[in-house]
């Protein structure tokens, strides 16, 4: 018998070759898989285990004064950080700290102590550290010793001008003023840094580095006078310590243009005592001068005055029989003098400010829709549009509203019952100064940046009054300083109006009693020269236990400030000393 071969069918044979083939083209199909179409992907993987990103800050942009002078500057500065996996080494870490020590001006127990003590990580020990400084720890070389590029901010004119510019925080982006308001445009845009890195995280010398360099900041040219803001800051200050005012506000504009020359606020802050977590604190960095809203008083005369000579209905030699009260719906108007004038013309009315005559003309001449169009129309009840944070519109009633009565038409013909900023009186008084147009007022007179130039062109908002009637206006203003020779600016011609508003307060005797009290609200708004108008100044102190009639405490500063302001801008005289001295002996 012949012996039959034993063995697996040739059928077996044939289907484990085709698994085997199938298995090593899976296996092909999966390296070229991973090889050639995810090759991108782990390689960028793989590069990301030894290469470094940073982000480099950008430079922020500076603010600078009218003239160029930096009001807000950066300065290049230095973060120090240690890694501490490579400080566990107690040895590595002392001989470092020993080194590191001067030249961050500690002693080597204070530079061990500000790791915290942990084990892993990185930790920052040192933030803005002189540019110089940093330059020479980076030469030493010392093992986890890192430095990261940082800036930081300066004030050159230290705290002048500190409620309009603001500062930043410590991430170097605005918190408060025009460093916030501005804030993009001074920022920048950062950059990244790519570099090849050891197993510590270390740039390795030589090797791989591409960097995407950080565009700095625009700088911004402000319309603000570094010169002439120390001049009203000065006044300022003064005027509060010699009053005891809680406050007060100047505000100086170019009458052509709209331009802020000077913006003051009190009570202020300094940068380097400023505690961010106290709320009292916190409450001196609003900028008053656009935030604060107040009963402007007599110096809101101006607007209805404007109003009856725009509107036709009186003129200069208009008159009107003074009784020394005004009867307006259920409430009596008396003056503030408590005269009676008999037959007064609106030139005395304004010269006099008596509250019988603009009451008269508002409820008796005006009507209140006529009233309230020329309040609109002068830019009261809504933002100037100046572009800084918080502006207030400030506020008055309507006829159309539930709460309004026609004695408030009456309170308000004299600046009573209606509320409006600081920077919207001096903006009115511009107006009249400037021919009867309404400008936008501005800070930001040009911003530089690595896209050009850009300039604040001057915006007219309107033209409330025309300019006959504006001409008008003055004559009557000039009229009003020269009655009051504490408003006199020597050497030059001006116009002028006071004001003052009466505040119930409450206070608290040492008794622990509490009364209401009326304190005031003084101010002085003009303009200088009267012949060839150029700045607009209003003054203005808060909360005085004392009456200020005929501006005998705002006056003079708006006197002395004009002049210095008007010298100092090189304005040739046109009021010699003779003639005015002249002037006033002979009223």
């Amino acid at each position: 018998m012949s012996a039959t071969p034993s063995g697996p069918p040739l059928w077996r044979l044939w289907a484990l070759t085709v698994f085997l083939a199938m298995a090593a083209a899976g296996l092909v199909g999966r390296l070229a898989y991973l090889q050639v179409m995810q090759h991108p992907e782990y390689r960028a993987e793989a590069q990301g285990e030894h290469i470094g990103e940073r982000i480099v800050p950008a430079h922020r942009g500076a603010l600078l004064d009218r003239n160029g002078f930096p009001l807000a500057t950066s300065t290049d500065t230095w973060d120090v950080a240690v890694d501490l996996k490579i400080w566990a080494d107690s040895a590595v870490a002392t001989r470092a700290a020993e080194r590191l020590g001067p030249l961050l001006g500690r002693s080597t127990g204070e530079v061990l102590a500000a790791t915290g003590g942990g084990l892993e990580g990185t930790v920052t020990i040192a933030r803005q550290v002189e540019y110089e400084a940093g330059r020479q720890i980076a030469k030493l070389g010392l093992p986890g010793v890192l430095l990261d590029s940082t800036s930081r901010r300066i004030y050159p004119e230290s705290d002048t001008a500190a409620a309009l510019i603001g500062f930043t925080g410590r991430d170097g982006h605005g918190l408060t003023g025009l460093e916030q308001d501005l804030d993009t445009t001074l920022t920048g845009t950062p950059g990244r840094l790519w570099f090849e890195r050891d197993v510590l995280g270390n740039p390795i010398a030589f090797g791989y580095r591409r960097e995407e360099p950080a565009i700095s900041g625009s700088d911004v040219l402000l319309t603000i006078d570094r010169t002439i803001q120390r001049m009203a800051e000065r006044e300022l200050d003064d005027a509060i310590k010699k009053t005891k005012a809680s406050g007060g506000t100047i505000i100086v504009q170019d009458v052509q243009t709209g331009a802020i020359l000077a913006m003051v606020s009190r009570p202020t802050f300094s940068r380097e005592r400023l505690d961010l977590d106290d709320p009292k604190q916190m409450e001196l960095v609003r900028n008053r001068a656009v935030t604060d809203q107040y009963e402007p008083g007599s110096v809101f005369k101006l607007v209805t005055m404007a109003a009856g000579i725009d509107s036709g209905k009186v003129n200069p030699n208009t008159s009107y029989l003074d009784t020394g009260q005004a009867l307006v719906g259920e409430r009596v108007f008396k003056n503030w003098d408590l005269s009676t004038n008999g037959p007064t013309t609106m030139t005395t009315t304004l010269v006099r400010s008596l509250n019988t005559g603009t009451v008269w003309l508002a409820d008796k001449v005006l009507g209140a829709e006529t009233f309230y169009r020329y309040v609109r129309a002068f830019g009261f009840g809504r933002p100037t549009g100046i572009g800084i944070t918080g502006e207030a519109a400030g506020m008055y009633r309507l006829p159309t509203d539930d709460a309004w009565y026609r004695a408030d038409l009456a309170s308000n013909s004299f600046g009573q019952g209606i509320t409006a900023t600081p920077l919207q009186m001096v903006n009115m008084v511009s107006a009249l100064a400037n021919g009867g147009k309404l400008m936008r007022p501005y800070v930001v007179q040009e911003v530089r940046g690595a896209d050009g130039n850009r300039r604040t062109e001057p915006e007219v908002l309107g033209r409330p009054i025309s300019e006959a009637s504006a001409r008008t206006m003055q004559q009557m203003m000039r009229e009003v300083l020269l009655a009051n020779t504490f408003a006199h600016v020597p050497g030059y011609t001006a116009a002028g109006k006071s004001g003052t508003a009466y505040v119930p307060t409450l206070v608290t005797n040492t008794k622990g009693d509490a009364y209401m009290q009326e304190v005031t609200i003084p101010s002085y708004a003009g303009y200088a020269p009267a012949t060839n108008p150029r700045i607009a100044v209003l003054v203005k102190l808060d909360h005085l236990g004392t009456s200020d009639f005929g501006g005998t405490l705002t006056a003079p500063i708006f006197a002395r400030l004009s002049q210095g302001i008007l010298t100092y801008l090189r304005v040739p005289p046109d009021r010699p000393e003779t003639l005015a001295q002249g002037r006033r002996e002979g009223q």
